[in-house]
């Protein structure tokens, strides 16, 4: 399963002080960078990782949804 086909959000976190990069479908799976896109570069990474994760243990991989349009 490609990780672009789960949908992406990104915002500005004052607490973390940097752009924190979540996907919604995944439980915990986010990541943070010094700018949006960087933030969802390490995104696409952690995505790869938390399929990986889940497989390995044998735990459910729910599908991407739709992205809002």
């Amino acid at each position: 399963m490609t990780t672009a086909r789960y949908p992406k959000s990104v915002f500005w976190s004052d607490e973390d002080g940097a752009y924190v990069a979540v996907a919604p479908d995944l439980p915990g799976c986010s990541a943070i960078g010094d700018t949006g896109p960087a933030a969802i570069a390490e995104l696409d990474d952690t995505i790869a990782s938390w399929l990986e994760a889940a497989a390995k243990a044998g735990n459910p991989i729910p599908k991407p949804s739709n992205p809002e349009k």
